[in-house]
């Protein structure tokens, strides 16, 4: 039976399919993602080309292509259009592990063939690694690799708290500035703006700390209840887990031997293996899943900073016969000074011009303070 040519059948339907579902995926998604679907899908019609080949040199019928999903492919691009294409790619890297040693054994097909599927494992690998590594305050990252002199920017702040601090001082700063702006143009006492200006600042802070702690406490239960259900698996359906596990390191690069090895030895300590099914299966770190207090207090401390620019200037002017012309100078000054350092620091950790950063920093900045200065000097004209 291994020299029946009937088994090209099989390979041919197999990148047929694989082919379809790359090519119904890709319309689910855009730019980057959808390039590197086409282009696997691509890559499967060669394979195709190559067995349909291999089937008319042997005299073998070939059948016509599948113009449909089968059920499992139809559920998978179901999946992928409803919850988003990052749900789907633990599958998707699952299943192309599974089938990346297809061809070792096949004296037909060209060593490139199974090189180009264990390189789709890899294509799928850094498609799940750029959703884990996404900035986002409110998600845990994984543990910092030892560092040998690598990238500064990965570095210096893994858990995204220093863009979370960064962008929290922004929104205080811009908010905050266009509301006292606004005050100020109606043209009332010192002491009123300085009122609206601290109350701008409590209020803001305390939204954003609200906020920040229902988010990160919502996930938190959110990533406990996935790392309960993987302990739950693990208890049930030990040898599944170990072929996952087995399944991950082929796809990271052992051999099928070496990736046994090592499922083994970790599936042997029920801890180690469920941390390690967290970390690889989920994308999670059990030991880090964020503490919604710390992110409600860091949300609230930096957006204070931001808000508190503009308020400073009226301390020190308040009382009958105080100036409101230097107050008002001294906030539009020190504001605009808050505007060039944030974009600056912005344009630093996003990787854009700096120049360009700071620019868009003090034009949406100033240009909400122009219009709610402009709208409370004309409601001050018509109220006074």
């Amino acid at each position: 039976m291994a020299k029946d040519p009937r088994r090209f059948l099989r390979y041919l339907e197999a990148e047929r399919n694989a082919s379809l579902l790359y090519r119904a995926l890709a319309d689910t998604v855009e730019g980057d993602r959808r390039e590197a679907l086409l282009e696997l899908a691509q890559i499967e019609d060669e394979h195709a080309a190559h067995w349909i080949a291999k089937l008319e040199e042997y005299g073998v019928p070939v059948p016509p292509a599948p113009t449909t999903l089968d059920p499992s492919a139809a559920a998978l691009v179901g999946r992928a259009r409803g919850a988003g294409f990052a749900d789907v790619l633990a599958q998707l890297e699952e299943a192309e592990g599974e089938g990346a040693g297809m061809y070792d054994n096949e004296p037909e097909a060209p060593d490139s063939m199974s090189r180009d599927e264990r390189d789709h494992i890899a294509v799928f690998q850094q498609m799940r690694a750029d959703v884990q590594q996404s900035p986002s305050p409110a998600t845990p990252s994984l543990p910092a690799k030892p560092s040998t002199g690598g990238e500064a920017w990965h570095r210096g702040d893994k858990s995204g708290s220093t863009r979370a601090a960064v962008f929290g001082v922004s929104d205080g700063l811009v908010s905050n500035t266009a509301l006292v702006m606004g005050f100020a143009g109606a043209a009332p006492s010192n002491s009123t703006i300085l009122f609206a200006g601290l109350a701008g600042l409590l209020a803001g802070a305390f939204s954003m700390a609200a906020g920040e702690y229902v988010s990160v406490a919502s996930q938190r239960d959110l990533f406990r209840r996935e790392i309960e259900m993987e302990a739950s698996e693990l208890r049930e359906k030990p040898d599944e887990e170990m072929k996952e596990l087995e399944l991950i390191y082929r796809a990271k690069g052992l051999d099928r031997a070496s990736a046994a090895s090592v499922a083994r030895q970790i599936m042997s300590d029920p801890a180690t293996a469920l941390d390690t099914l967290a970390r690889e299966e989920l994308g999670l770190d059990p030991s880090e899943l964020g503490s919604p207090f710390k992110a409600a207090l860091s949300s609230f401390v930096a957006f204070a900073i931001g808000a508190s620019v503009v308020v400073l200037p009226y301390l020190f002017f308040l009382g009958t016969g105080a100036s409101t012309v230097i107050p008002l100078v001294l906030a539009i000054v020190l504001s605009l000074a808050a505007m060039v350092v944030v974009g600056a620091i912005v344009g630093r950790l996003s990787g854009r011009s700096v120049l360009f950063s700071i620019g868009r920093q003090v034009l949406w900045g100033a240009g909400a303070a122009l219009v709610t200065f402009a709208i409370g000097r004309l409601v001050g004209i018509q109220l006074g």
